[in-house]
């Protein structure tokens, strides 16, 4: 079946019960078991769950994968994929991962005797001379967060099992309509389904997906056994938004695209990144393994205090965290998202700015960008910016 199709319907049968067409919510902790040790399959909702299983039966069919794991969030699906690693193992990481991935590796796993190094995505068209025999995972985000550099996951898959590690690759920018990266090696993806998997900012999940049977037959102990699984309602409006997510995506895409090419150029703006756009470095790899370029664009002010004016002045784009909603979000990295990273080597720019485009009539989302572009700096930038959390 199409993409399209299995969105709606793997793992989606009518209810046996009722015909309801709908997947219930199995609003329920437990399960009558007919004896000791003998149930329909299901004993306790955190081992499992009927909302859940039809939300992982659809999920990994879209990512092409024999086994998909739910979680309560995506740093849910992440702290449960580092245990797939001991301490003194060593973690090969695109330098411009997620804010809230870098704070849990710095300051969670690193104080416990784990090894990460932080790769700049440039360096990973010659990855191999960054990993050793105690390189046990490489985890990269294509496109990646907030710089949409794109990676190639075929070369990095095979770079990293010539040493033995396996590849975890962060899917959430791109989804499944537009990248399968188990197909192109990958052993293991992963998703914020909080972004586009959901759509309607409505709901906090995580996701992984494998087809190694090993790796899945351990993510699915340490699901239980750790306890970050999401609640039938939260798996009920993920398995919502899938149905939509093919035809959602089409218009972020379009919408994007058309953002991206008129940005470039407009006064204030110094660079537009966007892998859609044939002078991105990464726009042939891009062309290869993705169907689209993706609704998220990342495009540096003439200043920091421009950014953080600019991201305030916007009325349809919305100044808020996360991304991948129906409607059009606004932020600055630097002070918001990625603020966990200020000390690091690879801390977003001050004066990048991120849009996650929405699905609005374009016209609309240009004018108000244009709008926000063509006010004068009023100073308020220099005002003493609030503590920020680095989520999302």
């Amino acid at each position: 079946m199409e993409f399209e199709t299995r969105a709606i319907h793997e793992g989606q049968e009518p209810d046996p019960a009722t015909g309801a067409i709908i997947t219930p919510i199995y609003q329920t902790s437990t399960f009558v078991q007919e004896a000791v040790g003998v149930h329909k399959g299901y004993d306790y909702a955190r081992v499992a769950n009927p909302t859940r299983s039809a939300l992982q039966t659809a999920l990994a069919s879209l990512e092409n994968a024999e086994h998909g794991i739910a979680f309560s969030s995506g740093l849910g699906a992440t702290t449960t994929l580092m245990h797939l690693v001991d301490p003194g193992d060593r973690v090969v990481l695109i330098a411009d991962v997620y804010g809230g991935v870098y704070r849990m590796t710095s300051q969670v796993y690193e104080p416990k005797g784990y090894v990460f190094d932080y790769v700049p995505a440039p360096e990973f068209a010659d990855l191999a001379p960054r990993l050793d025999e105690r390189t046990r995972m490489v985890w990269i985000e294509t496109p990646s967060n907030p710089m949409l550099n794109v990676v190639d996951i075929r070369a990095a898959a095979d770079a990293a099992h010539a040493v033995g590690a396996i590849l975890v690759v962060d899917n959430t920018f791109a989804t499944p309509y537009l990248q399968n990266p188990l197909d192109l090696g990958a052993d293991v993806v992963v998703h914020s389904t909080t972004k586009y998997l959901g759509g309607h900012s409505d709901v906090v999940g995580g996701f992984t997906a494998t087809n190694d049977p090993t790796i899945a037959e351990r993510l699915f102990f340490l699901q239980k056994s750790l306890g970050a699984v999401p609640g039938p309602f939260d798996s009920w409006l993920v398995l919502r938004g899938l149905k939509t997510l093919a035809v959602r995506m089409q218009r972020h895409c379009e919408n994007a695209r058309a953002i991206a090419g008129w940005l470039q150029g407009q006064p204030g703006v110094e660079q537009v990144l966007y892998p859609g756009l044939e002078d991105h470095p990464g726009h042939e790899i891009a062309k290869r393994q993705m169907r689209d370029f993706g609704g998220m664009i990342s495009f540096l002010a003439e200043s920091e205090e421009a950014a953080v004016e600019l991201v305030a002045r916007t009325r349809l784009f919305q100044l808020a965290e996360s991304l991948g909603g129906v409607e059009s979000l606004i932020e600055h990295p630097a002070r918001m998202t990625h603020a966990s990273t200020a000390d690091a080597p690879f801390a977003a720019p001050p004066n990048l700015i991120r849009l996650s485009v929405g699905i609005e009539a374009v016209d609309d989302l240009v004018a108000d960008l244009e709008a926000a572009l063509r006010t004068p700096l009023a100073g308020i930038a220099s005002r003493p910016a609030e503590p920020a959390s680095g989520d999302a």
